[in-house]
């Protein structure tokens, strides 16, 4: 089993609209679909709310590790925490880590979250399917921002 995920997508986007996309945080928010309550800063934590249907009761929370202008943007995290009940705080979290590549016509941009093998075997396997899809889904949803 991989410990990581990585996706790419090229965008019809300057690389300096894309990295706006992704460390605005209300830009962020938008497409990503969380509201969250400050900026993003090098070592900061930020949390929020997720917007989308059905998971609007779900808090996000990351600790920015990396905001180097306008290459990568990384962040840590706990990988699909969704129940409520469970404190994931003594868990290890994922690295996610967004690469913003110049193309001819626009960027070529790449997010892999890694550290999956350090996620309890209990959750692993769920934790690294459910992210696989999002992060598809959450390619598309930048894709359609930049380029819209």
């Amino acid at each position: 089993m991989p410990d990581f995920i990585e996706k790419q997508v090229r965008l019809n986007a300057s690389v300096d609209r894309v990295w706006k996309a992704l460390t605005d945080h209300e830009e962020f928010g938008a497409w990503f679909r969380v509201k969250l309550d400050r900026a993003f800063a090098q070592g900061g934590q930020v949390s929020g709310r997720i917007t989308y249907p059905g998971y609007e009761h779900l808090k996000w929370e990351v600790r920015v590790i990396a905001m180097e202008r306008p290459r990568r943007f990384a962040f840590t995290w706990h990988p699909y925490a969704i129940d409520p009940e469970h404190d994931y705080s003594e868990e290890p979290p994922t690295t996610v880590e967004f690469f913003l590549t110049p193309i001819e016509d626009g960027t070529l941009l790449t997010v892999r979250e890694s550290g999956f093998d350090a996620i309890p075997a209990e959750r692993r396997d769920l934790a690294l399917r459910m992210n696989d899809d999002g992060w598809a889904q959450q390619m598309e949803n930048i894709e359609r921002h930049v380029e819209g």
